[in-house]
């Protein structure tokens, strides 16, 4: 009996090892661990060889989706990790089903627009940097930025002479977001990169865009409302508009109600 258990020992090292090597060239080692944690476990409960190797491969999946989703994160440039579990809808009752819809994904694969408009602190930034983590954990690349450091990054590609492979390069990601758009006006040449940008991911790919602006405050920010009417016509075109409203979170229990209203000061104003 003891000469049959060292036997049977004995081959399950040897066949462990051959595991070792075989993980190895497949460039899958987290395969020998979770094949040697599984073994006893699947003989004890009778597994087939079918259940067993489902099993291992299900673990080495499920390994590499949240290496790969974690990679894709840290490449997108969110400037802090926010869920949407982490939101208080408490405070923003009014979008709690149109989230959950969006964060199915769905306006991804139909190259949908998310936009979402409101006051200052009522957590625009939040909610797009969370859709833009759920999509990054389903396997989408993401970039996420300021509209004005999109429109710095373009500046340079178009000086560069290499605005369109820019262009072409960033419609390869499944989703960009696009935050604080009408914090500051553009130039008119700042304008047309971004008017650009829209254009070329236009039934290509998505955006989420946030803004402290609505949209017919835009021709103010963007110098030309000829500008703007096109731009916003391409983006809500196969979009979901969502407004926030109310007083900024970060104001709660400050004594201060709201901040001043924000508007763009244009040409006419100044005279």
């Amino acid at each position: 009996m003891a000469t049959a258990k060292n036997t049977k020992a004995a081959a399950s090292t040897e066949a462990l090892k051959q595991i070792t090597y075989l993980a190895s060239a497949l460039k899958a080692p987290r395969i020998t661990e979770a094949a040697g944690r599984l073994a006893d476990q699947a003989r004890d409960a009778g597994w087939t060889h079918e259940d067993y190797l489902a099993a291992v491969l299900e673990r080495e999946v499920a390994a590499r989706n949240a290496s790969g989703a974690h990679l894709r994160i840290r490449a997108a440039g969110f400037g802090t990790v926010k869920t949407i579990e982490d939101f208080d809808f408490d405070a923003q009752p009014g979008i709690r089903q149109q989230i959950a819809a969006l964060a199915s994904g769905g306006f991804l694969a139909e190259a949908r627009n998310v936009v979402l408009l409101g006051p200052p602190g009522t957590g625009k930034t939040h909610l797009a940097t969370a859709l833009g983590v759920t999509a990054a954990q389903t396997g989408h690349r993401v970039l996420f930025a300021t509209a004005t450091d999109w429109v710095t990054r373009l500046t340079e590609a178009h000086r560069q002479g290499r605005l369109p492979q820019e262009l072409a390069r960033l419609r390869r990601y499944g989703l960009i977001v696009v935050d604080e758009v009408g914090y500051l006006p553009f130039e008119q040449d700042a304008a047309n990169l971004f008017f650009q940008l829209v254009s070329s991911r236009y039934e290509h790919a998505s955006l989420v865009l946030t803004s402290n602006l609505p949209f017919s405050s835009w021709g103010g920010v963007f110098g030309d409302q000829a500008v703007a009417a096109a731009m916003i016509d391409r983006i809500v075109h196969h979009a979901d508009v969502l407004t926030l409203k109310g007083a900024s979170y970060r104001l709660r229990g400050r004594g201060i109600d709201s901040l001043p209203s924000i508007r763009t000061t244009t040409a006419e104003d100044e005279s």
